[in-house]
């Protein structure tokens, strides 16, 4: 089977239009505007389960998501390859880390540490979460680390009524991170830290 073209892509956008009460739908889309994954984001789960698909009719499967417990405070997120069940990581939130600053921590398939995402600006992450109406106007931008190099950026953009991201792989030329994983790393990004802010 050949490899997903959401795997091959260095650089893509990745938009969360969300409703409270609704969930959320997440798309990923090319540079060039091709809609490269959806998935969506049931409403009232206790417990993460997460399915992307190459498309809205969700023909073929490529990534899923489960996390390992019903509640998110320092909960642990495989990704799995849909077709294979690969397992080829997980990625933790560092609960009380995350209250002052988001904070993942990337796991192998083996379960040792190896990276992380972390939001790149302290002060910035302080002002969001003391002045909520600041939110809007201070976007947050991910570092994503392996092994302390940098391998991948997430900036978000200034949009009132979805979470979007512009993603950047580019600096993983040596391929620290496998692309399932760090696609993984994005979509939880756009489901967890965007359901607190929805």
């Amino acid at each position: 089977m050949s490899l997903p073209a959401l795997f091959q892509e260095d650089r893509f956008e990745a938009k969360r239009q969300f409703f409270k009460l609704l969930g959320g739908a997440f798309r990923l889309f090319a540079t060039d505007g091709r809609l490269l994954a959806y998935c969506k984001q049931k409403a009232f789960k206790l417990k993460e389960d997460i399915r992307v698909y190459e498309d809205e009719q969700e023909t073929r499967e490529v990534l899923h998501i489960q996390a390992d417990r019903m509640i998110d405070w320092s909960a642990s997120y495989s990704v799995y390859d849909s077709a294979t069940r690969e397992h080829y990581g997980s990625l933790r939130r560092k609960g009380w880390s995350s209250l002052f600053r988001d904070h993942w921590e990337i796991l192998d398939h083996e379960g040792n540490v190896r990276g992380r995402v972390i939001e790149e600006s302290a002060w910035k992450a302080f002002f969001r979460r003391t002045a909520e109406i600041l939110a809007f106007l201070m976007p947050q931008t991910f570092l994503i680390e392996i092994e302390g190099v940098l391998v991948g950026k997430m900036t978000q953009r200034f949009r009132m009524f979805t979470h979007e991201f512009d993603v950047d792989f580019t600096p993983d030329t040596e391929g620290r991170l496998p692309r399932p994983l760090g696609v993984g790393a994005v979509i939880l990004l756009l489901a967890i830290e965007g359901k607190q802010q929805a």
